[in-house]
């Protein structure tokens, strides 16, 4: 079945496609940071370790305030929750400009816009799309949901490189602020649908047993660990591909366009993921995203730095960036069900941003201690092997038939 024939209700459909398009504006501008380190570097002299750290920092909080948000959409519903990530959104990229030291820089960048932007994130949309979709169509629905991010950083990445350029790197993020305000609106259509959470065929048992039982769960572990290098993978890419293509000799834009053939690529990843986990297990869909990466890097460091080589590997790349997320989702979805999933699949995002708070900061420390990024390539490469591997042992129940869908 597809997602047409199954949401034959209007505002299930609307609901979807309002939440991948918050998801476009938060995750837009936040997988496109990258491009900032250069100009912040050379407008304020604080360093590309300190710059680092702050993004770092902020790849830890991303996922930090996931189950936290999750726990609180979980309580109260997502509304509140969706304005108020938004707004502190806006502050912190505001007053990001007007900061001089690494320590404003962490609090502003590093803080604030990656707070604002967790909340307004996967773990609290996933699971209002969630508590309003057929089961059978919800891994199709997870997969537009994540295209919408995907389809944010195809846009934003080319349009924060031409602001930058026209604006200054201040004028580009005070310009960000204000097109995240376009986000209000559309979190009001998405919570007007104020359903309560979906009706369970076992008892409540209370968000903190729900929790315990969980962290005991051998499947649900290993399910963090590769989600872990993920992240380690994805934040070392966004933070420091940008240095990368200018080691390489090559223009911004250059960085640019291959973040946005990233977003563009993960597009397709995401649609094609949420399809597959309608009919294949997720674990092995997740097992051969990881091992893919692990080739990509391979075939990336043999091949000449040409501006073409880069296309191609943000291409690869882009395939299977964000497109984890649905079959992530759906496996602690099969695992726990759907009643605390912004908590559960918010705390596995905190295990993906632990990752990515490594792969930001030590690609920093790499390339002061180096000059180039060598080590992290193969760290990246085992990483991802590793990854591919965690993944097999899990046990997930078995795809339903469509019959008994």
């Amino acid at each position: 079945m597809t997602l047409f024939s199954n949401m034959n209700h209007r505002g299930v459909w609307i609901t979807t496609l309002m939440a991948a398009s918050i998801l476009m504006i938060t995750m837009g501008s936040r997988q496109s940071m990258g491009l900032y380190v250069g100009p912040i570097n050379t407008d304020t002299g604080l360093g590309i370790v300190s710059i680092s750290l702050a993004m770092a920092v902020g790849q830890f909080v991303w996922g930090a305030i996931q189950p936290i948000a999750g726990a609180f959409a979980d309580k109260y519903g997502p509304r509140p929750v969706l304005l108020y990530g938004l707004l502190i959104l806006v502050v912190g990229s505001a007053l990001t400009p007007f900061v001089t030291s690494s320590l404003g820089l962490i609090l502003t960048l590093g803080v604030l816009t990656s707070m604002g932007a967790g909340t307004c994130s996967f773990s609290v949309l996933l699971s209002a799309v969630a508590q309003r979709v057929p089961a059978e169509s919800r891994g199709t629905a997870s997969g537009i949901l994540n295209a919408g991010g995907s389809l944010g950083q195809f846009i934003f990445a080319p349009v924060i490189q031409k602001l930058i350029q026209g604006l200054g790197w201040m004028g580009s993020m005070w310009s960000m602020a204000m097109i995240t305000l376009l986000a209000i609106p559309l979190m009001n259509r998405l919570t007007s649908d104020t359903h309560a959470p979906a009706a369970q065929s076992t008892p409540d048992r209370g968000l903190k047993n729900a929790v315990r039982e969980a962290m005991r769960n051998q499947s649900y572990l290993l399910l963090h660990l590769g989600f872990f290098t993920c992240g380690f993978h994805i934040a070392f890419l966004v933070t420091h591909l940008p240095t990368e293509v200018g080691l390489c000799g090559l223009t911004p834009t250059v960085a640019s366009w291959s973040l946005a053939i990233i977003g563009l690529a993960n597009i397709v990843g995401s649609l094609l993921a949420g399809s597959c986990v309608n009919v294949y297990r997720s674990k092995y869909i997740l097992a051969a995203m990881y091992g893919s990466r692990a080739v990509f890097i391979a075939l990336y460091l043999a091949a000449p730095k040409t501006e073409w080589t880069f296309y191609a590997f943000a291409l690869g790349l882009g395939l299977t960036w964000l497109a984890t997320v649905p079959p992530t989702a759906a496996i602690v979805g099969k695992l726990f069900g759907i009643r605390y999933l912004a908590t559960l699949f918010g705390l596995t995002l905190l295990s993906h941003q632990i990752g990515g708070f490594l792969g930001a900061y030590l690609g920093g420390l790499v390339l002061t201690a180096q000059g180039n990024y060598d080590w992290m390539w193969w760290a990246d490469i085992a990483l991802s092997g590793m990854a591919a591997l965690v993944n097999l042992p899990i046990k997930e129940a078995p795809i339903a038939s469509p019959q008994a869908a």
